[in-house]
């Protein structure tokens, strides 16, 4: 039976959750490589990876518009998404083993993850009227540390068995969504919006606040995915050998998984100076290493391998920051529809990048494609100053 928490409690368990839950965000990048081989289908990751992200693109989408986490509970919409996308993960081995079947359980798989990634952003939002932006550094970390997983079975080259990977990663999501929903309840801050309100999310749109925020985190989003899909590429190409080798995928595991830290040290650092600041700083950042990657090759490893690092820790740092801005930016009532309303947005705006990317690759480097990347945070800045500049006006 829930009873109220501390706000430290609370956020710890929701980390815990938000980690088991997404673990199946990137359990079908795990596998592909076998799957791939057993349907004899070669070049199926990207398939498999893209078609998760529309999943949770359509998923936030209807969970905007029916204010979802506005209207329902936050930590029922938790535990029952953690179990829908448990169940569908677990259809993958269940069923009989064909393209589309996959295809399809990968996308119930991101259609429910908009249940618990945003929802749990949402959810910690409750509890905190203040340090939010150190709480949600800590909620976004543990996403960055799911997603930096599948590069570090492939580092360890455990040569697990697929079905495993999925009974066991469907069991971690199942353990988070009963944490949240058998022993978190909905936070003291939690204001329960009713009304399903089509004008909503127009009216929202017209906040200069909201739109400063989001601004910059699709700035953000143009650049992160991107980067993360093609950092083996990139490690390869650096390195100057044709084949990617458990020692680069666990590199590319550290480059991923560096950034979960600074998503919490970042937090620590937004309650000193606030999350603008922060936000700001490591969105420039990431831009700049944009460019310098264009200038690593050839240098030394341990250069190309330190920018690559410290790109790692920006690009991750300002998220959770632009999450607090736009929680912050409208009333309670509306912060989980905003949330999954921008989260949305953001993975819409990725899937661009990252097509736009695989079809540059065709006539540029990957070094070059990936240096092109600071029009994302270029512009995302420009238009963050621009809408919070208004604001104060």
């Amino acid at each position: 039976m829930k009873s109220q928490l501390t706000s430290r409690s609370a956020l710890i368990l929701i980390v815990i959750a938000q980690f088991l839950g997404t673990s199946l965000w990137f359990a079908g990048n795990a596998v592909a490589p076998e799957i791939s081989q057993i349907l004899e289908l070669p070049g199926i990751m990207a398939s498999i990876t893209s078609v998760v992200q529309f999943g949770f693109i359509l998923g936030t989408l209807i969970f905007a518009i029916f204010s979802i986490p506005d209207r329902y509970s936050p930590s029922n919409v938790f535990f029952f998404s953690s179990i829908l996308a448990a169940c569908f993960n677990l259809l993958t081995v269940i069923l009989p083993l064909q393209l589309a079947t996959v295809l399809a359980c990968r996308f119930m798989v991101g259609f429910f993850l908009a249940g618990i990634y945003p929802v749990g952003m949402k959810l910690a939002a409750d509890y905190f009227q203040k340090g939010l932006g150190a709480a949600l550094g800590f909620l976004v970390g543990a996403l960055v540390l799911g997603t930096a997983f599948p590069h570090l079975l492939k580092g360890l080259d455990l040569n697990l068995s697929w079905k495993l990977v999925l009974w066991c990663t469907s069991g971690l999501a199942l353990l988070g969504g009963v944490i949240v929903g058998f022993f978190v309840p909905d936070g003291p801050f939690h204001k329960i919006n009713s009304k399903f309100d089509l004008s909503l999310l127009p009216r929202l749109s017209k906040i200069k606040a909201l739109k400063s925020a989001a601004s910059g985190y699709f700035g953000h989003m143009w650049e992160l995915y991107t980067f993360w899909a093609f950092v083996p590429m990139l490690i390869v190409f650096l390195k100057g050998k044709g084949s990617l080798l458990p020692e680069d995928s666990m590199l590319s595991f550290l480059v991923i998984a560096i950034g979960g830290l600074s998503c919490a040290v970042g937090g620590s650092i937004a309650e000193r100076i606030g999350s603008k600041g922060v936000a700001q700083f490591a969105l420039a950042g990431s831009g700049i290493c944009c460019v310098l990657v264009l200038f690593v090759g050839g240098l030394p490893t341990w250069i190309w391998i330190a920018l690559l690092l410290v790109w790692g820790i920006l690009i991750t740092a300002d998220s959770p920051q632009f999450s607090t801005l736009v929680a912050q930016s409208v009333p309670a009532e509306y912060r989980g529809t905003a949330l999954t309303l921008v989260n949305s947005m953001g993975f819409a705006i990725s899937i661009v990048s990252i097509q736009l990317a695989q079809f540059l690759l065709k006539w540029l480097q990957i070094d070059q494609v990936l240096a092109l990347l600071f029009i994302g945070p270029a512009i995302g800045l420009m238009l963050f100053k621009l809408y919070d500049r208004r604001e104060v006006i």
